[in-house]
């Protein structure tokens, strides 16, 4: 079908104006037509080959995206308040799908963020081969891959990374890992239990991995699940669909921040049904080598679906280390689903000032446009 149809393309640009027949005589053997009649099929057939071998190799080509706009009243308790527009987050993504198993795929993403001084950035969020069914039930991602934690719980237990990060990155939470690296993760999926195990470099996807030999060493990183009520296979829709699930997780980190050995895990549940979700985790990091981050904390956090397309949300966070610092979170908010790709959040995003890393509280009133395409 490809090829009739890229003929029919030829034919209808070159409309064998590449060489004029008409100025060739039928004679009684009709001969010389015949001759450039054959010259140009030669000549189409060679510029058919020429499309097909300008075409990707793979069979399937799948682009998508993913944008989170917004602006954000902050109100400091000490200092002046500020204004701004943000445009948090850009993911521009295309997956390439292999003719031999239509599961297979290449993947890049590439992912912009505002930087400290205000300027707009750049870099790579994941670029990895996803292999599926390498072992029974499971598919590897080989490259920069996703950890096994964060795109899980973004997934299933907190729905608005566009309004704050995973209690587990979010610096005012525990504040311990982010969501891609370069390693390996093999991920299985069965109906009552699903799991990811990976080995990583354990520096994360926007950190520098050293080239000290000394310093660096490997990240060993988990995540299993019980699926209590049976879609474990299942892509699930909060809205439609209704889970419990029962998950351990966590990573053990050789010299990967800050030269210091690091281990962490946790502990989390979730139970949806369409009309309400509540999700809850608890996380301690156990000293190995001296770490700075070592301590433990809980968040909890729910959504409450009262009217088609609306929900409430509410999320609390409380981490305390070691060495005696407190922190805590509170957000709250109201969504509206514009439509399949765009949602609407309002939301109010307070921190106590005895409890900020930088001793200095703030609410901030935040609006948010998520879109996905």
């Amino acid at each position: 079908m490809v090829r009739v149809a890229l003929s029919v393309a030829v034919i209808g640009t070159i409309g064998f104006a590449g060489g004029d027949l008409t100025k060739y005589e039928r004679g009684d053997d009709n001969s010389a037509y015949i001759f450039a009649l054959k010259e140009e099929f030669a000549t189409l057939k060679d510029k058919i080959s020429k499309l097909e071998e300008s075409k990707s190799k793979a069979t399937v080509l799948k682009f998508s995206g993913t944008h989170y706009l917004g602006f954000v009243h902050t109100e400091p308790e000490e200092g002046d308040g500020d204004d701004k527009f943000e445009t948090r987050r850009n993911y521009f993504q295309v997956k390439a799908y292999f003719k031999e198993n239509p599961k297979d795929y290449m993947r890049l993403t590439l992912d912009t963020h505002t930087d400290s001084a205000g300027e707009t950035n750049v870099r790579l969020k994941y670029a990895y081969l996803y292999i599926d069914d390498i072992l029974p039930s499971t598919g590897v991602e080989f490259g920069q891959a996703h950890r096994p934690w964060i795109d899980y719980e973004e997934h299933s237990g907190w729905l608005y990374r566009s309004v704050a990060k995973t209690f587990v990155e979010e610096k005012q939470g525990a504040h311990f890992t982010n969501s891609a690296d370069r390693g390996i993760n093999f991920k299985t999926k069965t109906d009552y239990f699903t799991s990811e195990l990976g080995l990583f470099n354990g520096e994360g996807y926007h950190s520098i991995d050293t080239d000290d030999a000394e310093d660096r060493g490997v990240s060993f990183e988990w995540r299993v699940t019980a699926n209590i009520l049976g879609n474990g296979k299942k892509h699930l829709h909060p809205r439609e669909d209704s889970y419990a699930n029962v998950s351990f997780f966590g990573q053990y980190n050789q010299k990967s921040i800050g030269s210091e050995d690091f281990k962490w895990y946790g502990l989390h549940a979730v139970y949806n049904i369409p009309s309400f979700l509540i999700s809850g985790m608890y996380l301690t990091a156990d000293e190995v080598d001296g770490s700075s981050k070592t301590g433990d904390g809980f968040s909890i956090n729910g959504e409450y679906r009262p009217l088609d397309k609306w929900s409430i949300l509410a999320r609390y966070d409380s981490f305390s280390t070691d060495s005696d610092i407190d922190r805590e979170e509170y957000i709250a908010g109201v969504a509206y689903d514009y439509n399949k790709n765009v949602k609407f959040i309002g939301n109010i995003f307070h921190i106590d000032s005895d409890t900020d890393i930088d001793d200095n509280g703030e609410d901030r009133f935040m609006v948010t446009a998520e879109v996905k395409w």
